[in-house]
Order: C-alpha cells, then structure tokens, then sequence
C-alpha cells in the first residue's frame, strides 16, 4: 500500500458534510483527496483536490471514478455497490467492504445479520406488500420501516391503528414491535484491517420528533457502567462479527428495564460522534481514517463533557442562509460552530453544528440549551 500521507489517492462518494469533515482531518495527513457527489455546490466542492460531479448510483461513474484512486471510502450507503465489488476484485482498497454496504443499505437484512449473529435488536417481520400488514400479529401501535433508502428520520411509519394501514408504505418494508424505550444511546466503534478494535466513549441522543433525527447530544453518558461496557460489547461484536475496515456507528436503545437492543447500523463516521471534535482525543474522523490507513488506532478518551446540537434549517424557510443569533453564541466560552458551507437552507435540513464542553456537565447542558433557542437558521 502505498504511503497514505504521501502518494496515496483517497476516493469519497458523497461530497457532504461528512465527506467536508473528513477532508478537514485528512489534510493534517497530507492525503490527497478526490470527491465524488452529484451536487455542483455540494459542501466539499472547495476544500478537495479534485471534486468529479456524477451519480453515487450509477455504475459506470462509481467505477471510472474509482479506478482512478487507491482506496476508496464513503460518507453514505446510497451508492453503487456492484461497481465497488468489481473495483475490490480488481484490486482498488474499498472500506468498508462492499458487502457491509450492501448489508446495511437493505433494513431486512440487517435485522437478519442481527438475528443470525445473537444481536439484541427488538421483534421484527418482513414483508414484501403492503397488504402483509393485515397479518402482523404486533400489537398497536408499530413501526413500519422501508428496507432501502429510508435514512435522517425518512421512511420510517408509525402505524397507530388499523385506520393508519391506507397510509402505509407499499414497497418491501420491516415491521417492528414499538419499544418503550428510556433513552437512544449510540456507540461508535473502529476496526482497522490488523483486527484492531476501539469503541467511543456511549453517548445518549435526543431526537428531534418531527423528523426523527439526532438533535442534542450528551457526552460522555452518566448510565451505569455496566451499561455503558454492555454496549460498548454489543458494538464490538458488531464490527468484529462483519469484519468491517472502517467506522461503525451503532444506534441502541435502552428499554426501561435496563435492556439494550441494537436498532440501526452505520458503516462510516456518523452524526452521533460529531462531539468527537472538541470532546474526545480523537475524533471520529481521524479514526476513521486510521482504521482505512490500517494505521494504529487512536485514543477515544473524552477530554470533557460535550454536548453537540445538530443546527437545522428553520419551518417555513427556505433560500440562501442566515445564521440568526451565531453573534451571541459565540460570546459564550466553550461553544464551537461547525457550519457545512450549505448556500441554502430549507426547513429541517443539516445546516450545521455546535459542540458545547465544560467541565460541569450541568453547564455545558445549560449552555447547549441556549445556544439550541438563539441560534437559528432562517432565510
């Protein structure tokens, strides 16, 4: 392999913020970096060494693209996997692999890999028609989720009662049993191709209810310890059980008699360890990036209390950006903004985020509060 701080040429399908912030870590390493993404004005359009617009799920693009790098990596699961498949057999380094991505573009068949490995996840169905719903044996209410293409709070349905069945999705979906859950916790995990293995610090997650995305985020967690070492756990047989080369970010929940049950998979750096920035040794950028270098993975003790706060477009905006408030945030110590160089804001959409560390854990969530009512994006 060749040296990867020196002549080695890194490919990214995606070209979004994760894609933005990954570039900004591996400039450190002095990595050349080439982007792929369909959008013209998509975040890493600037800071890149070369930014090739094209379609993640076209086969053609995908291969010529990567047949002109030397690894190979993603910042999202909606690409082309048949191409990544005939890049690896033709020697091109994909992470991860293109079979994980496969896995986790598909629900069902994550849910399966959970089933067949001993993953606690909770009680699940396939179903192929939208008539299959009548035989679902769950009790109301449940959650309908499409296998493909569902993500940021997309093609999930809570089915309430049989008079929500007209409104169900029609296509191949996943039916779960609704879990009364006490909190989302989430464990990012790292694995290089040594067999290295480093988790994150558990972190617990609040969810905005209109779109169901990561809104605010704490960390490190205040559960117990066994808690926290039992998802760490579950984690690690995840990405040991897949072998993944790379990043995997594990979304859990925590039912309310303590138990832990895995709900979705990520294989890439993730919206749950963006605090990692400010908040940890290293952040989940850089392990990303080791674990595909099969460099020695690095620390992940928090320095800190963080909490991070994903900035959303405001309802009933949509145009170029205006960061309302950012003057009066950062007045206050401790606050650092990450914005995705995004020109136009729509309702809902990731504009940005804002870490928040102090040493007093009350602080920075009162902090975090503040700057979660002042700062809006609007148009």
């Amino acid at each position: 392999m060749k040296a990867f701080y020196g002549d080695l040429k890194l490919g990214i399908l995606g070209g979004g913020q994760l894609g933005r912030m990954l570039i900004q870590q591996a400039i450190n390493y002095n990595v050349t970096v080439k982007i792929l993404d369909p959008d013209h004005e998509a975040p890493c359009r600037k800071l890149c060494d070369e930014f090739v617009v094209g379609s993640l799920g076209d086969y053609e693009t995908v291969y010529k693209f990567g047949k002109k790098v030397d690894l190979l990596t993603i910042e999202i699961e909606k690409v082309n996997v048949d191409a990544l498949e005939q890049l690896e057999k033709e020697g091109i380094l994909v992470y991860p692999q293109p079979r994980i991505i496969r896995l986790i573009q598909d629900k069902g068949l994550q849910k399966q890999f959970f089933k067949e490995n001993g993953i606690p996840t909770a009680e699940f169905k396939l179903i192929t028609a939208v008539n299959d719903l009548q035989q679902v044996e769950f009790p109301y209410p449940y959650i309908q989720k499409l296998r493909r293409d569902g993500y940021d709070g997309r093609g999930v349905y809570k089915v309430v009662d049989k008079s929500y069945l007209a409104n169900a999705f029609t296509e191949p979906s996943i039916v779960e049993r609704l879990i009364d859950f006490e909190k989302e916790i989430g464990v990012i995990v790292a694995r290089n191709e040594s067999g290295q293995v480093s988790t994150f610090p558990l972190v617990e997650m609040e969810f905005n209810p209109e779109v169901n995305l990561v809104e605010f985020l704490i960390s490190p967690s205040t559960l117990s310890a066994e808690i926290q070492e039992e998802a760490e756990r579950i984690a690690k047989k995840i990405a040991e059980d897949l072998k993944i080369v790379g990043l995997l970010a594990v979304e859990m929940f925590l039912t309310k008699d303590g138990t832990i049950l895995v709900n979705e998979l990520a294989p890439r750096p993730h919206n749950s360890g963006h605090q990692s920035i400010e908040g940890n040794v290293v952040s989940q950028f850089e392990q990303h990036l080791r674990a595909i270098f099969n460099q020695p993975l690095g620390d992940t003790t928090c320095l800190s209390n963080a909490v991070m706060i994903n900035v959303l477009g405001e309802p009933g905006f949509e145009g170029p950006a205006v960061y309302q408030g950012i003057e009066k945030i950062l007045k206050c110590p401790g606050v650092y903004v990450h914005l995705y160089g995004k020109a136009l804001t729509k309702p809902f959409r990731k504009m940005g985020h804002v870490t928040i560390v102090d040493a007093d854990r009350a602080k920075a969530i009162e902090t975090a509060r503040f700057v979660q009512k002042t700062l809006k994006v609007i148009s």
